[in-house]
Order: C-alpha cells, then sequence, then structure tokens
C-alpha cells in the first residue's frame, strides 16, 4: 500500500545519499564545477557543496566525494560554479525569492547565500567554502530556473571578482540533464492511504443504478433567487444570540469571549447585549472553567466552553470525559449536563503541530458526547442550536479556516426555530458511481473534486456527516448499496481515524454490496508541520481525491 508520509521519502533518500568526507559525515553534496565531467548530487535537509564523480552516480550504496575544491575554467581565475539545488527527487526547476549576499562580499563556509523556493518547499541555499562572491548569474525572483543551471560564481581571492564582472551563464556550461522523475501515476504518494492497484470484485452485491436519493435522507437543496449569502461567523453567532435569549440559562465562558469579543470573533457583540453575567471573560485556565462550566450544567444551567482551540481542550479532557459524558450514566440518569463545548478543530494555516490535530476520532469514541461537525453556514446555525438545546453534553468542532467563507442559506435557516437534527447526515451531491464520506472543511474538497469528476462522467454522491457522534449509517448504507465504492476524506490521522470507523461499519453492514474496497483519504501520519509548504504536503488536497477517485472506478 502506498504511504503519503513524506517523512519516509525523506530518511529513504538520506540514507540512499549519505556523504562521508574528509573523515566526517555529511548529510548530502552539491557543487556544480566548471568541468563538464562532473554530475551532482543534493539532499534536501542541508546545503552542502561536494564534487561527485559521474560514475560514483552508479554505485548503489555509500559515496566517497573527491575533496572540496576550487576548479580554474579557461580565461578565468580559479572559481566555484554554484548550481540551482534540487530540494526533492522530482523537482525539475525552481525561483530564487532573495539573495542573502551581494557581489563582493566575503563569504565564509556556512554564510546563507540565497533562499530557493518551488511549489512544495523553501530552503536556504548555505556556503561550504570560504571567498568572495564573484558573480550572481540568476537575479531574485527569477523563475523557472532548471535544477543544476549556474546561479552564482565564488571565488577564493578578492582580488578575482573583477574578473568575473561579464561573465555569463554561458560560461559556466550547460546545466546537467534533469534527474529522471516518476510516472505521476507511479509517483509516492502523501497525505492520503490507498491502494493502487484496485480490482473490482465481480457481480458483487446489487447494483442500485439510480440518481435519486434514498428515503429519509436530506439532500442540499439547490441555491434559489431568495437565497442570502451568510459566513460560517455569523451563523454561529446568530445562533448563539438567538438562543440566549430565548433561554436565560444559557451562558458564554472562555477565554477572550467577552471584551475581546472572541479570539476569531465567534461571540461579537454577546458581552454588550447579554453583560457580563452571561458573558465570561476567563484566564488561560482550560480545566478551570470547563470544570466551572460542568458543575454549573448539572446544577440546571446550560453553558458554552469556549476553546480558543480543542488543542487546548486536552488541558481540561477530564472534565470533559470523566465529568461530562459519564455523569448521565454513572448517576442513573439522575444528572443531566446539558452544555455545549466549542472551538476550532484540525488545521488552520501555519500554527504548528500544537494548534492544528483534529480531535474527531478522539471525541466520537466516547459514550455520553455527541459530537458535530459543520461544513456550511446553515448547518453550523441549525447544528448550534440544535446543540445549545439538547439535554447532553456536546462537542462542537469547527473549523478556522471556514468562519470567513460565505454559503448560500434558505429563509428558513433564518427562522429564530431553525434547527438541524442530530444524527442525520446530508447528501451535498447526488450520484451513483461512487460515494464519499467526509466532514467539516474536507465537504468542500470532496465537492470540488466530484466536480471535476462529473466532466469525466463519473457520478459521485457526496455524504455531509455533520454528525459524528451518532453517525448516520442509515444514510452511510443505502448510498453504499447504491454507487458500490466507497471513500473516506478527512484532515486526521488515519490510525484510528474517523475514515477506520466509517469502513468498519460499512464491513459490517454493506460487505456485499462493495465492488471494491473503501478507500480512506487522510492526513500524514506526522505532527502538522509549522512550515506552511509542508503543511500542505501533509493535508488531503482536491487532487488526491480525483486521482483515487479515479482508480476506485477503474478510470486510471
Amino acid at each position: 500500500m502506498a504511504s503519503r508520509i513524506f517523512t519516509r521519502r525523506a530518511v529513504c533518500l538520506l540514507r540512499q545519499f549519505h556523504i562521508v568526507e574528509n573523515g566526517r559525515s555529511t548529510s548530502c553534496g552539491i557543487l556544480q564545477h566548471a568541468s563538464a565531467a562532473q554530475q551532482t548530487l543534493f539532499s534536501s535537509q542541508v546545503h552542502t557543496f561536494s564534487r561527485i564523480p559521474a560514475t560514483a552516480l552508479q554505485q548503489p550504496a555509500t559515496f566517497l566525494s573527491s575533496k572540496r575544491s576550487f576548479s580554474a575554467a579557461s580565461a578565468f581565475p580559479t572559481h566555484e560554479v554554484l548550481p540551482m539545488p534540487s530540494l526533492s527527487p522530482t523537482m525539475t526547476q525552481g525561483s530564487i525569492a532573495a539573495w542573502k549576499m551581494k557581489v563582493g562580499d566575503k563569504i565564509s563556509a556556512g554564510d546563507i547565500l540565497c533562499d530557493i523556493q518551488t511549489d512544495k518547499a523553501t530552503m536556504e541555499m548555505e556556503s561550504m567554502e570560504d571567498g568572495y562572491l564573484a558573480k550572481i548569474l540568476v537575479e531574485a525572483g527569477s523563475d523557472e530556473i532548471a535544477v543544476g543551471q549556474a546561479v552564482a560564481i565564488i571565488v577564493e581571492n578578492e582580488a578575482d571578482v573583477a574578473a568575473f564582472a561579464n561573465f555569463t551563464s554561458a560560461d559556466a556550461g550547460a546545466a546537467p540533464a534533469a534527474p529522471p522523475t516518476e510516472a505521476p501515476g507511479n509517483s509516492a504518494t502523501r497525505a492520503v492511504t490507498e491502494r493502487p492497484d484496485l480490482r473490482a470484485t465481480v457481480n458483487q452485491g446489487t447494483p442500485l443504478r439510480t440518481s435519486r436519493a434514498p428515503a429519509n435522507v436530506e439532500v442540499a437543496a439547490p441555491v434559489g433567487p431568495d437565497s442570502k449569502m451568510l459566513t460560517v461567523r455569523d451563523a454561529i453567532n446568530s445562533a448563539m444570540e438567538e438562543e440566549m435569549a430565548r433561554d436565560d440559562k444559557v451562558y458564554v465562558m472562555g477565554e477572550e469571549v467577552g471584551e475581546y469579543q472572541g479570539a476569531y470573533k465567534i461571540t461579537r457583540g454577546l458581552l454588550q447585549k447579554f453583560g457580563p453575567q452571561r458573558v465570561y471573560d476567563t484566564p488561560i485556565t482550560e480545566a478551570g472553567f470547563a470544570g466551572i462550566g460542568v458543575g454549573s450544567a448539572m446544577a440546571g444551567l446550560k453553558p458554552i466552553i469556549e476553546f480558543m482551540t480543542f488543542n487546548f481542550a486536552m488541558q481540561a479532557i477530564d472534565h470533559i470525559i470523566n465529568s461530562a459524558a459519564k455523569t448521565l450514566y454513572m448517576s442513573a440518569g439522575q444528572i443531566q449536563c446539558s452544555m455545549v463545548f466549542r472551538g476550532p478543530n484540525g488545521a488552520a494555516a501555519g500554527v504548528g503541530a500544537q494548534h492544528s490535530q483534529c480531535f474527531a476520532a478522539w471525541y466520537m469514541s466516547v459514550p455520553g458526547l455527541k459530537v458535530l461537525a459543520p461544513w456550511s453556514a446553515e448547518d453550523a446555525r441549525g447544528l448550534m442550536k440544535s446543540a445549545i438545546r439538547d439535554p447532553d453534553p456536546v462537542v462542537y468542532l469547527e473549523n478556522e479556516l471556514l468562519y470567513g467563507e460565505e454559503f448560500p442559506v434558505s429563509p428558513a435557516c433564518l427562522d429564530k426555530d431553525f434547527l438541524v437534527p442530530l444524527g442525520k447526515a446530508k447528501l451535498e451531491s447526488v450520484g451513483d458511481d461512487l460515494t464519499i464520506i467526509s466532514f467539516s472543511k474536507c465537504v468542500g474538497l470532496s465537492l470540488k473534486a466530484a466536480e471535476i469528476l462529473a466532466a469525466e462522467g463519473i457520478s459521485v454522491e457526496v455524504i455531509n456527516l455533520r454528525t459524528l457522534r451518532p453517525l448516520d449509517r442509515s444514510c452511510i448504507i443505502q448510498s453504499v448499496e447504491k454507487t458500490n465504492r466507497v471513500m473516506t476524506v478527512e484532515e486526521g490521522w488515519p490510525s484510528c481515524g474517523v475514515g477506520s470507523e466509517l469502513s468498519a461499519i460499512i464491513m459490517e453492514d454493506a460487505f456485499d454490496y462493495l465492488d471494491a474496497p473503501v478507500e480512506r483519504i487522510a492526513g500524514a501520519e506526522i505532527p502538522m508541520p509549522y512550515a506552511v509548504n509542508l503543511e500542505k504536503q501533509a493535508l488531503p488536497t482536491v487532487d488526491d481525491i480525483v486521482r483515487v477517485a479515479r482508480t476506485l472506478v477503474n478510470r486510471v
């Protein structure tokens, strides 16, 4: 099974291209010298420079590079030609974002020369030699620079700098041929669990080929002329405001929910309307204010506890699980805990591993909790109202990147008593070739992929789960019975994830209807990288969904 965990690929590369040089170990090497008989080798962890004979590149084991030195070309003093490095085995070109040195500057080993960028990575290029920057051959901001193309010249002596005033890329020689790249269909994968060699099971189950939705399943209504646009932020805010006005037992508590109007402005205006007795600003103590909220819920109030991110809710996990979720059962139904734990869940953009984890699978495994994960503004509004009115503790998982996204909403959605029932999924699109099951932000990715696949004649049914606990098993199974092929999409980790539970349910209740194994697309099995470019590599994309879908329906 192919893995999209790019760290494995990086480790393999480092093992394969480890270099021992001058009695010490170095992670990688790269240098384009004036001699055309030499080739380059680069590993994407550290920029270092060395000469690698062409014959050495054929060796499968550890390489021994020759001693680094400056080389001479006719008509020019001794110099080094610095090439455009390769940041990955498949990279063929890149760009220079900025030069950190200027012509004539003295360079010491370890100095940063420039910033290299591609669509997948950013890295600083450092010098491994002492010398002087004699010539910049490629200016900052230049794009589509071929790997191996000369970008700068370094000389040993300051007096030699002037000799390179008229030096050009042609004087540096032709760039070496780009390394062979893998075919797109066989390239190493990321952020996805899949089987690239699918074989359909012939004549399994009874195909139900119809583009009509199954009975008792909600289907997304087409956008009407009377629809209004509403952001997810305003949908949640308006739902809380209306429920606080409806029931004076409802109150809000959390960090910066009052004076600051909420870290993401979800509680905007609530302090001004309801006062400090119903909108409580707290210190940075999740365990403290979550415990207060649980206790007040047991006493009959209806708190909405906001976590600035559900990553911080780990400080309050004892109150959420051992107190809120279990007390109704442990008290034989005598003590209820009607409350909502809400806040952003999953990845945002460049906020690091401690702020990017998806906790959907964690909470949906806990009896006593109800777990919601809205995608659209209409769902966000209706589910929030239902969560506040529900007698049980509800974990309401939002997505930071969806807060500012606008969605069309029906007039019914704006009614003060509009509710979305808990435990009911929704068909965002109806199809008969493939079912995609998703929740939260990944529903949008799935719908974009469905549009691309529709143009190829592949009809996709997209299920928006909305509620993760309890799951709408009926909707899932009825869709599988119709399409016979299933894919799950989530940003969380694949191990013991939401897709794992969905796969188990489908195997239990609809195995005979499957024409192919269930496929799971999920985040990479690593802590979320801080760098935005690496973060994109660790999360599912529309291209991932389209590629796996083609495989599932045998359209590769």
